[in-house]
């Protein structure tokens, strides 16, 4: 009596080999080779920001966009695994577990050390050439009872408009150093300020000082903001390489502005390794972006860097009309006496 011979099972990878052999029309390879051209860019972006290298302009102006890329890497692979181009999404998924990885710890708030000194409330604006609206400044100086406040992109029409809005009569210690359209920047200070010199050759542009809260309390805040690395990406490295160390050998010192650069830059990694923690990031505020052009989505690159050795109170992202930047709002928690 003869026996019906039992089938072959075929395995997964025979049937994805089976699969990628049968799709041999000209159509086929037309989808195959647009989803694998789509991933390519991805995975670069995905290699450069692992590796730590910021590359040129573009690719700089790309890893801005990183988190987003972990969203069109996720689509990619909904789109090949869906036309059964097994290879191309296992890619896909790989590329999107990597990014969700290095962008979603961003999303969650460190718990902050219990302190019992003073709290410093930092308020840092870029002001679009002078065209922020002066009197929402004012309105957050008075809402969050500003102690410092740092602007950049200021001018001298805009220390003006500032002034008639009545900033200076809350805030009547200042460090300006106006100037037309980005150059300008200052600080404005409820406390007595002294001025330093922590920036290197940016420190006209990226102005510092000591600020006096007090009780023989001192912090040192900068008005950071290094040249937009897409009109000068060699000016936008040297000048964040003027910013200062955080160390015990100093007073707390404080970074506030418009840093044109964010996690995703190794420029930025390596100023939070000098002793610095990124308020927003402390408080799982990280994601939300400050910056736009209108030509692509927002973009964190306005920051409150605290010396390590202090806490998080507070962060917030605040909407400035006339600026194509939101303002950021932090409350620094000092160490005790």
């Amino acid at each position: 009596m003869e026996t019906a011979a039992t089938p072959p099972l075929i395995g997964i990878l025979d049937v994805m080999v089976i699969e990628d052999r049968v799709r041999v029309s000209p159509r086929g390879k037309l989808v195959s080779g647009l989803l694998i051209g789509a991933l390519v860019p991805f995975a670069v972006l995905t290699a450069m920001r692992l590796v730590g290298f910021d590359g040129t302009t573009y690719t700089i102006a790309a890893l801005a966009l990183t988190p987003y890329a972990g969203i069109a890497t996720l689509v990619l692979a909904v789109l090949a695994l869906g036309s059964r181009r097994w290879w191309t999404g296992a890619v896909a998924l790989v590329l999107t577990f990597t990014i969700a990885t290095l962008v979603l710890p961003r999303a969650f708030a460190n718990e902050q050390k219990a302190l019992g000194g003073k709290h410093v409330r930092v308020l840092a604006s870029n002001m679009l050439g002078g065209r922020a609206d002066p009197a929402t400044i004012v309105g957050y100086v008075k809402d969050h009872q500003v102690d410092v406040l740092s602007l950049t992109e200021m001018t001298p029409e805009a220390v003006s408009g500032l002034e008639r809005a009545g900033l200076f009569q809350l805030l009547p210690f200042h460090l300006l150093n106006p100037a037309e359209w980005a150059s300008g920047s200052g600080l404005v200070s409820k406390h007595p300020l002294t001025p330093l010199k922590l920036s290197g050759d940016s420190n006209r542009k990226q102005p510092s000082a000591s600020v006096d809260l007090g009780d023989g309390v001192r912090v040192e805040v900068v008005a950071v903001h290094p040249a937009a690395p897409m009109w000068d990406r060699h000016a936008w490295v040297d000048e964040a390489k003027d910013l200062p160390y955080a160390d015990a050998e100093h007073d707390i010192r404080i970074l506030a502005g418009d840093f044109n650069a964010g996690f995703d830059h190794a420029l930025f990694r390596e100023l939070l390794t000098r002793g610095y923690v990124d308020a927003a990031d402390q408080l799982g505020k990280a994601l939300h972006g400050t910056w736009t052009n209108g030509m692509v989505p927002p973009v964190p690159i306005d920051h409150v860097l605290a010396d390590k050795r202090t806490a998080i109170a507070d962060f917030k992202v605040l909407e400035m009309p006339g600026s194509d930047h939101d303002a950021v709002y932090a409350e620094v928690v000092l160490p005790g006496r």
